[in-house]
């Protein structure tokens, strides 16, 4: 599939952005460089802005056409999430995926990036600042690990395993109230939970068949669109907790991701019974 952002340049921005604004800010933020948002938890920093701000003025430059949607520009105007759906070509940015992480010094965190056209996912990246590589995937065109040397490995879900045997993650923060306990007893099923705190680093353990299994509520653009697409060209796969398939437009109805349709059906009848 082509589409007129060349996938390699946008990645190499996400490179560019997180040399310029947010490593040098990696455990020197000072306390007025870190800011809450709705809640203690939800956190942005200087990092943030600075690499969206970045990032956006670039991304203009070189794609015009393009409607951007950023995680810092939607805080700031909240209309820009009704265009996603009906825009001709988009990209949706992260420019800190893990902003707790990293505004606590933790070494896990992420730039993201997605493109979307005709209200279809057909493109996403994940760079990693720390690792310094991106997992790649264009619609079709499998999913990648890719190194700023040209090295490049192709990435595959992992087998299917029985429930009792999956190991992955979950993040339970934004399930309802009254569900959230029955699904956390319910995880006791399977051998193995975690979470990051980090969606592109628990899409890329995804994607490179460490995990088996990602579930998630709370569906924001910019944190699951890029991961999502390189979870499927990875060959695993995707839905709603209703089994529709996951658009750019949809921000509840949850998301469940797994090595097959099987594996899928199993998680959403033994586990996530909401």
């Amino acid at each position: 599939m082509t589409t007129s952002v060349d996938v390699t340049v946008l990645a190499d921005l996400l490179r560019r952005a997180a040399k310029a604004e947010i490593l040098p800010r990696f455990r020197r933020l000072g306390r007025d460089e870190v800011r809450a948002k709705s809640e203690a938890t939800d956190l942005v920093t200087e990092a943030d802005e600075q690499a969206e701000r970045m990032i956006k003025a670039e991304a203009q430059q070189l794609w015009p056409d393009a409607l951007f949607l950023g995680e810092e520009s939607v805080a700031a105007d909240p209309t820009l999430l009704g265009r996603l759906a009906d825009a001709d070509l988009a990209i949706v940015v992260d420019p800190v995926d893990g902003t707790f992480n990293f505004a606590a010094g933790i070494p896990a965190f992420g730039v993201m990036a997605s493109v979307i056209s005709g209200g279809e996912t057909i493109a996403g990246i994940i760079y990693d600042p720390m690792g310094d590589d991106w997992v790649m995937a264009e619609k079709g065109g499998g999913a990648w690990l890719r190194r700023p040397n040209g090295e490049a490995q192709r990435l595959r879900a992992a087998e299917p395993v029985a429930l009792a045997q999956m190991v992955g993650m979950a993040s339970t923060g934004y399930l309802p109230v009254e569900k959230r306990a029955e699904v956390l007893g319910n995880l006791a099923k399977v051998r193995f939970l975690t979470n990051y705190r980090c969606a592109a680093h628990e899409y890329r353990t995804l994607a490179g068949g460490h995990v088996h299994y990602l579930m998630y509520n709370k569906l924001m653009p910019w944190d699951h669109l890029a991961g999502t697409l390189i979870s499927q060209e990875a060959g695993a796969y995707a839905a709603r907790f209703d089994g529709s398939p996951y658009l750019p437009q949809h921000l509840d109805g949850g998301l469940l991701i797994a090595p097959d349709k099987a594996s899928w059906d199993t998680l959403r009848r033994e586990v996530v019974t909401i």
